[in-house]
Formats: C-alpha cells, sequence, structure tokens
C-alpha cells in the first residue's frame, strides 16, 4: 500500500526538505562524523538526479562538545547557546567538507521563530533559500541557538522543518531520527507494537493515537515529528518518518518498491499559504471564547466573527495579534489575526456591530476577525 502512493508523490518530487535529528549526528561523546559522511553521500546522490535539496540539520550542541572535549551535556541555555556557537562552526565545516567531495555547494541559513513569524523576514527566508535552489546550492537550516531563547523558540527542528518545507512549497519532507516511524502501541512497552508504514489521515489517527501518554511513542519524540507531518499536511505536503541511523535509509526512502518507515499523506484541501501562516508559524497571544451561535457562523458558514459573538477575551493581546479561538467547552477550534486589542474587545464584546463606535468611540472594522484571516483548525 506505502509502494502505491510512494510512486504517486515520490516520482514527482523534486523540490524536498530533509530534516536530520541530533540523535543521529550525535553521541554521548559528541558528533559522529561518520554519520554525516554516509548521510551526505546520499544527499548527493539525490542532487545528482536534479532534486532540490534542503537539510535541516541539528547537532551544533553536540559539535561544540566535540570542538571543546565537553562530555557532559549543557544545563542551561546560556551554557547551550555558547557551545552552540562554537558547535555550528564545526558543524558547517564538516559539511561543507563532505559535500565538496562531490563538488556539491552549501550555505548555511540560521532561523528563529520570529524570522518565519513575522510576514516581511518570513518573506525574505522564503526568496533567500528560493534563491540557493536556483543555484544549485543546498542549503543546511538549523534554529539559531545563539541568540534563540523560550519567546523566540520553534521548540524543536521538527517543527522547523516543516515550516521550512511550507515555506518553500516543497514536494516533501523526510524526517530522519532514531525511531523506525509510528506505532500503534509504544514497542519499549509491547514486544508486538506495530510499525505503521501509512497514515492517510493524519488528523484521525493522531487524535487515536496520542490520546494516551504512550500509545504511539517510538523511541523518543514521535509526538513531535507527528505535529510536523500535520503541519505538513496541511500544506498539501506528504511526509515520511524513517529510522536515520539505518545505513542506506535515503536510498531505501526513495525506491518506489522498498516500503520504510511510516509514510503520511497530504489533506486534499491544504490551506492557502497565509493561512497556514496564521495558524503554524504564529504564536498566539490570548484566547477569546465565542457562543455557539457564532461558531456554528464560523465553522458551518465561513463567515467573520462579530462582537455580538463574543463571550470572553483571556490575556492581554494587541491589534494584528494571533488568538486562539475556543467555543463553549473550552476547545480550540480557530485561529485569527484579531483586528482589536483585548482590552477594546472587552469593551465591544456582545454588543451589535452598530455598537462599536458609541463604546470605542469609534470603529476600526464591523469584525473582531475577518474571514480571510480567521483558519478553521
Amino acid at each position: 500500500m506505502q509502494r502505491d502512493y510512494k510512486k504517486k508523490f515520490f516520482r514527482r518530487a523534486r523540490r524536498m526538505v530533509i530534516k536530520i535529528g541530533s540523535q543521529i549526528l550525535s553521541s554521548p561523546e559528541g558528533i559522529e562524523e561518520g554519520r554525516i559522511k554516509g548521510l551526505v553521500r546520499d544527499l548527493a546522490a539525490l542532487h545528482d538526479q536534479g532534486k532540490e535539496l534542503v537539510v535541516v540539520s541539528s547537532g551544533a550542541v553536540a559539535a561544540g562538545m566535540t570542538r571543546l572535549g565537553t562530555k557532559q551535556r549543557p544545563k542551561t541555555i546560556p551554557q547551550k547557546q555558547a557551545l552552540a556557537a562554537v558547535g555550528q562552526i564545526k558543524l558547517m565545516a564538516l559539511y561543507e567538507r563532505y559535500f565538496s567531495r562531490f563538488n556539491k555547494n552549501v550555505a548555511q541559513v540560521l532561523l528563529t521563530h520570529e524570522d518565519l513569524a513575522n510576514r516581511h523576514r518570513y518573506l525574505n527566508a522564503k526568496h533567500t533559500l528560493q534563491t540557493l535552489l536556483e543555484s544549485s546550492i543546498i542549503p543546511v537550516v538549523n534554529e539559531n541557538d545563539t541568540v534563540a531563547v523560550e519567546e523566540i523558540k520553534f521548540g524543536d527542528n521538527d517543527h522547523l522543518s516543516s515550516l521550512v518545507a511550507t515555506l518553500l512549497e516543497a514536494d516533501l519532507l523526510v524526517i530522519l531520527s532514531d525511531v523506525n516511524g509510528v506505532y500503534d502501541r509504544d514497542p519499549r512497552l509491547h514486544a508486538g507494537a506495530q510499525l505503521i508504514s501509512l497514515i492517510t489521515d493524519i488528523k484521525r489517527s493522531k487524535e487515536g493515537l496520542s490520546g494516551k501518554s504512550q500509545s504511539l511513542y517510538g523511541t523518543g519524540g514521535i509526538l513531535s515529528k507527528v505535529g510536523a507531518a500535520e503541519k505538513a499536511a496541511a500544506a498539501g505536503i506528504p511526509t515520511i518518518i524513517a529510522n536515520g541511523l539505518e545505513a542506506g535509509i535515503l536510498s531505501k526512502v526513495f525506491d518506489l518498491q522498498e516500503e520504510v518507515g511510516t509514510l503520511i499523506l497530504p489533506e486534499e484541501n491544504r490551506l492557502a499559504s497565509r493561512k497556514h501562516w496564521i495558524a503554524f508559524n504564529l504564536k498566539t497571544s490570548g484566547e477569546i471564547v465565542v457562543d455557539q451561535g457564532a461558531y456554528e457562523a464560523l465553522v458551518k458558514k465561513g463567515k467573520s466573527l462579530l462582537p455580538s459573538g463574543l463571550k470572553e477575551v483571556r490575556g492581554s493581546f494587541g491589534v494584528g495579534e494571533c488568538v486562539r479561538c475556543l467555543d463553549l467547552q473550552g476547545r480550540e477550534f480557530a485561529r485569527g489575526l484579531v483586528n482589536y486589542s483585548a482590552q477594546e474587545l472587552n469593551q465591544i464584546k456582545g454588543l451589535h456591530t452598530s455598537g462599536i463606535e458609541k463604546a470605542l468611540g469609534y470603529k476600526a472594522y464591523d469584525e473582531i476577525i475577518h474571514r480571510d484571516d480567521l483558519v478553521l483548525l
């Protein structure tokens, strides 16, 4: 079954993002150069076939440990940032060294969440990466750990890889880690756990598999990978999760006759680029609760959100910020960009649009969130 979909999606896949996890490139002793060498050989072979490649690579901290002869993982953010600053040079030097053996040029691209949350910087990053690909250069992307703090961190490179894939409208996302894929049960606890080779509906599967704390874990971080695949699927991009510790894994991934890892299919109704950016790139600044009538108007009729349907405002946020939209049971069903601040919304909630100007002394918009700025989840 997986083979059929691999033939459908992989044959025409030209632009792809390949995420290489820290578990692949590092060990307790630091960076594993032999693994980088093997992966680069397979990546170069794909590039020779005319594929456009973007590598999202972890491993800067491990490389810093190797460079400084440190055996103990950093415990504080400043220590991690210092090791990342040292290690990023080492990591890129290794990629440059091994890719150059195949006459391939690489470029370093460091990003923070803020770079992709700001629409102007988002587009700048997109144009830079596209120019590199058009010049047959392989970008190596990593989170900018040297400056990233909690407020601007992606959280992990799985999330970053899905955002980069969406940014570039990639044909495929490949996530390589120390997991074989997605299992029906935790293989660490259940000897009979079965690898799921194909997921056709990621939203439904995620609900069924991740409800209990250990139901779909592989050997680590699988929920993060499934979350990344869900974001990619919303943009119409298929994802394959495979074990990067397995020799020649990329050759197996792209062998149309071979079934490997877990292939997660894209959604048929993909989100438009801007709505995907709102849903997955922006961090939310607050929450608003709407009544049943407003919920049905938004979900079933595709309407904008008006003040009359607003029941409660939570948090402090300004005009144009992204908020979570909750129903009366507290379930998030949408995200959107607000036309009024939290303070203003508290003054106009429950009012008809005709009452906005009287309450505030002015009226910027009839809608709290316009339907063009609203994404149903």
